[in-house]
């Protein structure tokens, strides 16, 4: 994760947008560090759209 508050919660949504896009999993350990980290982040937003078939 990057050190900077702001890098970071834009590094998580790019992550979390990702993760939706291409219809990744995450385990509950992972959920549980995204959360963690995304309570911190205000009102971020994830941009994505679903990868083309």
């Amino acid at each position: 994760m990057p050190p900077s508050a702001d890098a970071r919660c834009t590094y998580l949504a790019d992550w979390v947008g990702t993760k939706l896009r291409w219809e990744l999993t995450a385990d509950r350990t992972q959920v549980k560090s995204l959360q963690d980290v995304a309570a911190g982040c205000g009102q971020q937003h994830v941009q994505y759209e679903h990868a083309q078939d």
